[in-house]
């Protein structure tokens, strides 16, 4: 049987990582992009999920175009993806065995995501790991969202300071190794959300997964082994 003992936190990203969810948002963004005549490839799209609005947006809208519509396409994306997409979102397979074992060996399982906080909130219920949570945190409880290193920072603030020092990410995406790496936070990345393997490995990934329940099938040789 286990022991269970004071360990560092692990801060996992949700959509790509834990939500097959990636393509949706690329759909929503897409889409908004063109209610506001802006016609973007879904694949150019899709490369920057990951990133909140405030990261995406300056991609493919110029300082002006910023200005001028930023807010109104970010806040249409918003209600287009809760209206057509959000009911869509499904965990990948192995996401509450792999909390229930990770919690079980005495680490403390953060969500730190670039979603709003309601949509937060929604992914949590369909996750069904908020009894084996130690804290959440989204995009509007920072300043900047993926690849700045404010949420993983926000996120060990929500466990005790002596479990922040060997704490990893979990993400699928570049931007969450970039945004890891530049807080000094090792990171293992999943290949669940569709990017380069490439990518993930140059923006900082030491190890990677196929998913949740293939780390949760090795994880004996991943950083969360039993040690006892």
């Amino acid at each position: 049987m286990h022991s269970v003992r004071s360990m560092p936190a692990i801060l996992f990203d949700i959509d790509g990582t834990l939500l097959d969810s990636v393509d949706l948002h690329a759909l929503a963004w897409r889409e908004a992009f063109l209610a506001f005549g802006k016609d973007i490839p879904f694949d150019v799209v899709r490369s920057q999920i990951g990133k909140g609005g405030d990261q995406l947006l300056p991609v493919f809208l110029s300082p002006a175009e910023l200005a001028a519509s930023g807010k109104e396409i970010e806040r249409w994306r918003s209600d287009w993806w809760k209206l057509r997409y959000q009911h869509r979102v499904k965990p990948f397979p192995g996401v509450r065995a792999l909390f229930e074992a990770v919690r079980g060996r005495g680490w403390s399982p953060v969500l730190a995501s670039s979603a709003k906080e309601d949509e937060l909130s929604f992914y949590v219920q369909v996750l069904e790991v908020g009894d084996l949570l130690e804290g959440t945190t989204s995009k509007d409880d920072v300043a900047r969202s993926k690849p700045a290193p404010d949420i993983f920072a926000a996120a060990l603030e929500r466990v005790p300071a002596a479990e922040r020092a060997g704490s990893w990410v979990v993400g699928d995406s570049p931007w969450d190794g970039l945004a890891a790496s530049r807080l000094g936070v090792p990171v293992i990345g999943f290949r669940c959300g569709g990017f380069p393997e490439v990518e993930l490995e140059k923006a900082g990934a030491r190890l990677i997964f196929d998913g949740p329940a293939d780390l949760l099938a090795h994880l004996d040789r991943s950083p969360f082994e039993d040690r006892d």
